[in-house]
């Protein structure tokens, strides 16, 4: 599983990424901690944050039971098509958020393969 555990790796590194482009927002747009609105260039970064909080909650137990049940190889392929939508996401949303769909695509498609995939092998478990 060193693919899976690369995977992950990097999609934790991307959310420490994101976390420090909220902390650079914060100070470039005068966003003073606790607030978490006020300006909407840095409620946009603020967002791409909290929104990749929310898909990790998924993509993490999901590419782990994935790749235990079902393949290691296409977990990792998987979570690296996820890594490519949340970039894609961070990208466009700070941009215009409107423009978002892709990424979000990207991030929500491989997270529900992971699901529905992992639910298939194990109740094909249970039956065999």
């Amino acid at each position: 599983m060193p693919y899976v555990e690369i995977v992950l790796s990097l999609a934790l590194l991307q959310f420490l990424f994101f976390g420090i482009a909220v902390g650079r927002a914060r100070a470039l747009y005068q966003c003073p901690a606790p607030a978490t609105t006020g300006n909407e260039m840095f409620e946009r970064y603020f967002r791409v944050q909290m929104n990749t909080l929310e898909q990790l909650v998924v993509f993490i137990p999901a590419v782990v039971l994935f790749a235990h049940l079902v393949s290691a190889y296409w977990a990792a392929g998987l979570g690296g098509v996820y890594l490519v939508g949340r970039v894609l996401y961070f990208l466009s949303y700070i941009k215009d958020p409107k423009t978002r769909g892709l990424g979000f695509g990207l991030t929500m498609l491989p997270n529900l393969a992971l699901i529905v995939g992992t639910l298939v092998a194990a109740v094909r478990g249970l039956l065999a």
